[in-house]
């Protein structure tokens, strides 16, 4: 198998108009070719400074999950910080936990951030929403957002070989009129859902609008962990 490592866009682009396989950390491939062979070219983006980005409103797709550090928002931050093992977050890739593990741990994150993503083809480099990028399962580059004024997560203890934990993930956004809004996304299972509501001072008001929204379908259990999550959140400072 030939390892490509682009270090520019343009050769990206031509690596996999050529057939090269992305591959993040192989964290979750390597079994597979192992057993179903190995593919002629594979690509790796942790030469591409694009896909390496860290910042308080960006992080590129080839950052490893152990980098994902206090300049980044806490829901993001705390997030990586849950998934698998020390050694698999050294290895592990942010484009990787995003569009090729069936968990997304990450997901939740980028949905309360309301983060847009820069996916590459062979075309060319462009702007989508989340769920395109896990649908098509695009190569993906980075991730962009506006930060928020707080955020959380809480990650529920799991079983070992059991389903899913729970995942609640959260974050108070500024509008351009000054109001607060409060997201939620939820990944009960394999599932992801979100919803949006006004920040309000009187908790069961933001929870009477979060049932209105996707999230209201949720079992009693994944509610009672919501309304934790939103109950704290809330209760912190949100500035002038």
């Amino acid at each position: 198998m030939l390892l490509r490592l682009p270090t520019s866009l343009s050769e990206a682009q031509q690596y996999l108009a050529e057939g090269a396989v992305p591959v993040g950390g192989a964290t979750l491939v390597w079994a597979l070719w192992q057993r179903d062979g190995f593919p002629e070219q594979a690509m790796s983006l942790r030469r591409l400074p694009e896909a390496n980005v860290i910042g308080r409103e960006a992080l590129g797709a080839a950052v490893l999950l152990h980098q994902v550090d206090g300049r980044l928002p806490e829901v993001l931050r705390r997030a990586a910080s849950t998934v698998g093992t020390g050694a698999v977050r050294r290895t592990a890739t942010v484009g990787g936990n995003i569009v090729g593990s069936t968990l997304r741990c990450l997901l939740p994150a980028a949905l309360v951030l309301h983060a847009r993503a820069t996916v590459l083809d062979r075309d060319g480099s462009y702007e989508t929403d989340l769920a395109e990028v896990v649908s098509k399962r695009h190569l993906l580059l980075g991730l962009r957002w506006n930060a928020p004024v707080t955020s959380g997560y809480h990650k529920a203890a799991a079983e070992p070989g059991g389903p899913p934990p729970l995942v609640v993930a959260t974050a108070v956004h500024a509008g351009s009129d000054g109001r607060h809004r409060l997201t939620v996304a939820v990944r009960d299972g394999y599932e992801v859902i979100s919803g949006t509501a006004p920040r309000h001072t009187d908790p069961e008001q933001v929870f009477r609008a979060l049932a209105r929204t996707d999230l209201g379908a949720l079992p009693p259990t994944a509610r009672d962990a919501v309304r934790r999550e939103v109950t704290g959140v809330l209760a912190r400072p949100t500035g002038p």
